[in-house]
């Protein structure tokens, strides 16, 4: 089929056209053309502003696509538009996210249907309003297939972790720098490979099974932030990680300006439900986090990664483990008078 792909450069989009390309599909990606990917000579380049009409009616004109997969639909203005503009095409692949459910979520694990309002994030809440907007187009405009991916990483992308995306923390694992951890680390995580969840919006190309229904792309290997933190450790063939736990609330209130991440997802444990994705669109999840962490650090040049110290963990650290030594002579030398 021939498939536009809006934003092809990022991660899960060059994911996309190198399997997109791979099942025999013509591809186009259509993107501001200021990001190198790595994308095969097979794939057609459209360079423009998806949020320019012109720029987005000019690539529908030149590739006249029967799909469109779309990357990068972040507010409803844009679905509106994207809904004018290919109105009569096969297929509309839109890529949401696990963000447009409320947390903490109703049950884990949760399935497509789980509650929705009130929204986690300004995000969430954007992409379930573009979520809507397709799903009204669906059977008029086009038949719409939505893919809500998790928490994806691969090469080219970072190594999350409780402070964010910062490239320091992989140099403090590897030195044994003590890493702070949200809470006591046994909430729930799932990194999944973008290999896998790029199969998952291919396996959605065409499908009429597909049309008009919603799916998780999502981990199958559910693991606790403290694993998380030892893979990481292991894929870096570094020491056992010496892991600072701190209470959630008392973290947000030290650095504000540095735990919006932990804030909206990272405190709540979450498992989702992919059996309605392997159904209908082959999914599979293929690459365990200890080989695609360990993939995606031997991607990054050395460069690519900040020094330990480039943050002020250690001062966070610090302070917490010095209030936590006062707290227990405290209570310890007050039963010791008793």
């Amino acid at each position: 089929m021939d498939v536009c792909l809006i934003g092809g450069t990022g991660l899960i989009s060059t994911g996309i056209a190198r399997q997109a390309v791979d099942a025999g599909h013509d591809v186009t990606a259509f993107h501001r053309g200021e990001t190198d990917a790595d994308l095969p000579a097979a794939v057609s380049h459209v360079h423009g502003d998806r949020d320019d009409d012109a720029d987005l009616r000019r690539v529908a004109g030149e590739v006249d696509p029967d799909v469109v997969v779309d990357m990068v639909c972040f507010d409803p203005g844009q679905a509106e538009r994207a809904v004018q503009v290919f109105a009569g095409i096969e297929q509309y692949v839109f890529c949401s996210t696990v963000d447009v459910y409320h947390r903490p979520l109703d049950r884990n694990p949760a399935t497509e249907d789980a509650p929705r309002e009130p929204a986690v994030s300004e995000y969430g809440e954007h992409k379930a309003e573009c979520e809507d907007i397709f799903m009204d187009a669906h059977g008029d405009a086009f038949a719409t297939t939505v893919v809500r991916p998790w928490s994806t990483y691969g090469e080219g992308g970072p190594v999350i972790h409780t402070m964010g995306w910062g490239t320091y923390y992989l140099d403090r694992i590897r030195k044994g720098k003590p890493v702070i951890v949200h809470g006591d680390g046994a909430t729930l995580w799932g990194p999944c490979h973008r290999d896998d969840v790029a199969g998952a919006f291919v396996g959605a190309v065409g499908s009429e099974t597909a049309y008009g229904e919603a799916y998780h792309v999502t981990s199958e290997e559910v693991i606790s932030w403290n694993q998380y933190h030892e893979y990481v450790a292991a894929a870096l063939d570094a020491p056992e990680p010496d892991l600072v736990s701190i209470p959630t609330e008392q973290l947000v209130a030290a650095a504000p300006d540095r735990t919006d991440p932990l804030v909206d997802h990272f405190q709540f444990s979450t498992v989702f439900d992919n059996s309605k994705a392997k159904r209908d669109l082959d999914f599979e999840y293929t690459i365990p986090f200890r080989e695609g962490v360990e993939r995606t650090i031997d991607a990054m040049a050395e460069s690519d990664i900040d020094d330990w110290d480039s943050e002020n963990d250690d001062e966070i650290i610090d302070a917490w483990r010095e209030a936590t030594e006062e707290f227990v002579e405290g209570v310890g030398s007050s039963h010791r008078r008793q």
